[in-house]
């Protein structure tokens, strides 16, 4: 791999004191409550002032009273983009303040921002609930819509009250040069990394097949483009240091800030990923036998249920979702997928014999007495990739995708009450926790594109994960999917603009990660601890 070493030339004519090195390839129905809430936080986050004196960073206005519910709607959606979009820049900063001062100097600041993440994700809820359709009611729909934007208020006014001392705990740093050293060694430990990180998604890509590497396989082409452009703002920032600028350094050390916290994520991601398919991996064979013996026990269940047999409890219980043609069909439906996934695997084979005497038959390989697999050292089928049959291609050919395989299996029992199995368990666990951070990592660097529907549905994601509840797995693993999926449209939809020589270099992937602003994204202010403000005149 080559490497250059990017500089900046001053307005003299010299260069940078630093030439950094860098490998380059290129919440309930809202009544009442939520409208009194609103006017509560709005008037309280209006007479906020950050400490100093300085009237704190404007924030989307409230919503007239008048307002129509379509521009509340719009209003509510912009509050919460807004309010995210700080909320995340604030924790990189604070990350960098972290690694340069004693955890007593940082808490106050990070109990600020948890805070404030706290009533966000309060917003995000009622969001979420809001496009369920609840509350019904038009008029609590309103209240809803401005419990939203009150929430935001919120959420704001708490990184406002502390932003002028999260500014008096920096700017020492800044001046002496300490927070530059912070960055630019974050910068070195990075780029370090991205040789590593090419070589284990070379490593996954060759084990795997394509849809287990899929959310990261530009990873780390985009971390290089991040580190690209953080190269050429810290030497601006070094410069600006050197020449007394310190408002030119605040601004360019936090646009550099930013561009490393995603290379790290992006990074990050694809080592994540491989513990996930690891993990996955070794969850197969557990997942797949607790299927099949879940399976034996529905057949059985069924089969009492139709010779009216008393003591099926839980048959019982089954019996009035469905009809016994219905029953049927499921248990044949699951039968398939896992007989299908039994071939895909790696090294496996059918087994001979099926779990009771009859006479084997065209769905002999199905299971054994104990409903599980037995597997002989050799195997004439494919693996299955986790989706679609693989055709009996080689694992050679093919490769396959554990996570893939765990999601095929636990769906297909789903229908079954399979939920309570601990295996069963811990394979949606691990799908859920795969599509939620793939999902959050895309969100998060991609974040200037990234529109209100997909973050909602990540927050949702995030907080039924969060409960533990296995029977929420499910639910979070979809709306995780659906996040991606949205946000994906919302990149493709935005396209890149800043391409070409009139930008800095790497500034396309700056303003697509929401670290820069698409209207002034070369001199513009950052977004961060004390939100965007105007660029401030060289002096």
């Amino acid at each position: 791999m080559s490497t250059t070493a990017v500089a900046v030339t001053t307005a003299g004519g010299g260069r940078s004191t630093v030439d950094l090195v860098l490998p380059l390839v290129a919440v309930g129905a809202a009544g009442a409550a939520a409208g009194y809430a609103y006017i509560r936080r709005v008037r309280r986050a209006h007479g906020r002032t950050t400490p100093g004196g300085a009237s704190s960073p404007p924030h989307p206005p409230g919503p007239p009273q008048s307002a129509s519910r379509p521009a509340l709607d719009e209003q509510a959606c912009a509050a919460l983009v807004a309010a995210d979009d700080r909320i995340r820049a604030a924790r990189c900063e604070l990350g960098f303040a972290e690694a340069l001062f004693a955890a007593e100097d940082t808490a106050r600041f990070r109990r600020t921002v948890d805070e404030a993440a706290a009533e966000l994700a309060a917003a995000f809820r009622m969001r979420q609930r809001y496009d369920e359709g609840v509350p019904k009611e038009e008029a609590a729909r309103g209240h809803a819509l401005a419990g939203i934007v009150g929430r935001c208020e919120e959420a704001q006014g708490l990184l406002d009250s502390a932003a002028g001392a999260f500014e008096g705990l920096r700017e020492p740093g800044r001046a002496s040069g300490q927070a530059l050293v912070v960055a630019e060694g974050r910068f070195r430990e990075l780029t370090g990394r991205v040789r590593a990180a090419e070589a284990v998604l070379a490593g996954l890509r060759a084990r795997y097949a394509p849809t287990a590497t899929a959310d990261v396989v530009g990873n780390v082409e985009q971390a290089r483009d991040r580190l690209l452009f953080a190269t050429v703002r810290l030497n601006e920032a070094r410069q600006s240091a050197d020449s007394g600028q310190r408002e030119q350094v605040a601004r360019q050390l936090r646009a550099a800030e930013g561009a490393i916290t995603q290379a790290g994520v992006l990074l990050e991601g694809v080592d994540r990923l491989a513990a996930e398919l690891q993990a996955a991996e070794q969850a197969v064979s557990a997942a797949l036998a607790a299927a099949e013996a879940e399976l034996s026990r529905a057949r059985a269940e069924a089969e009492a249920t139709e010779e009216g047999s008393e003591g099926q409890g839980e048959g019982e219980e089954r019996a009035p979702d469905a009809s016994p043609g219905e029953l049927h069909a499921r248990l044949l439906r699951t039968d398939a997928v896992l007989a299908s996934i039994r071939r895909g695997l790696p090294g496996r084979q059918p087994p001979a014999g099926k779990p009771d005497s009859r006479p084997a038959g065209p769905d002999s390989h199905r299971r054994d007495a104990h409903g599980r697999t037995p597997h002989g050292p050799d195997s004439d089928g494919g693996p299955d990739t986790g989706g679609p049959d693989t055709g009996g291609q080689g694992a050679h050919e093919a490769g396959w995708d554990p996570v893939g395989v765990l999601r095929r299996i636990v769906r297909a029992t789903a229908s079954h009450g399979a939920e309570r199995d601990g295996a069963l368990q811990a394979a949606a666990l691990i799908t859920a926790r795969t599509a939620g951070g793939a999902a959050a990592d895309f969100v998060e660097t991609h974040r200037g594109a990234v529109d209100v529907t997909a973050r909602t549905r990540l927050a949702e994601a995030q907080r039924l994960l969060a409960t533990g509840d296995p029977a929420d797995r499910a639910s979070a693993e979809a709306l995780a999917e659906e996040a991606r999926e949205l946000a994906e449209l919302d990149v493709r939809a935005h396209g890149n603009p800043y391409g070409g020589p009139d930008h800095t270099a790497g500034v396309g992937g700056a303003v697509l990660g929401g670290v820069v602003p698409a209207e002034d994204p070369d001199g513009g202010t950052p977004a961060g601890f004390a939100g965007p403000a105007a660029p401030a005149a060289d002096g």
